[in-house]
């Protein structure tokens, strides 16, 4: 099993920045991917970005330039670097692991940027 726990500031104004976290505990071994999908109410979950087990990253199109996907492998984290927030980026903000096969997920945390 393993357990994800996500952290960040829950509101920001456009233009700002923040970072989200998900720290993973439990059995965390042979992790072949990890990211961030979002969803805003009525939507569809939407990838935003990943990274996988070499280093390798993929971003949406519409956080390109703007977000950026860090993993710290000792801390078992992954982050999330937001920049030049818009309105639209206002989502609820999940995270995953791929362990073994598996994935697992985050609970969410809201994201809201002001305008």
């Amino acid at each position: 099993q393993v357990q994800l726990v996500e952290s960040g500031v829950g509101l920001v104004q456009a233009g700002g920045s923040l970072r989200l976290s998900c720290a993973a505990s439990g059995s965390i071994v042979s992790v072949t991917f990890s990211g961030w999908y979002r969803q805003v109410s009525g939507k569809q979950r939407e990838m935003v970005a990943g990274v996988n087990s070499g280093g390798n990253r993929n971003y949406a199109d519409s956080v390109k330039g703007r977000f950026t996907i860090s993993r710290d492998y000792a801390k078992n984290t992954v982050y999330l670097h937001m920049s030049s927030l818009k309105p639209e980026d206002t989502a609820v903000y999940y995270c995953y692991y791929v362990v073994s096969g598996m994935t697992y997920w985050g609970k969410g945390t809201l994201i809201t940027v002001s305008s």
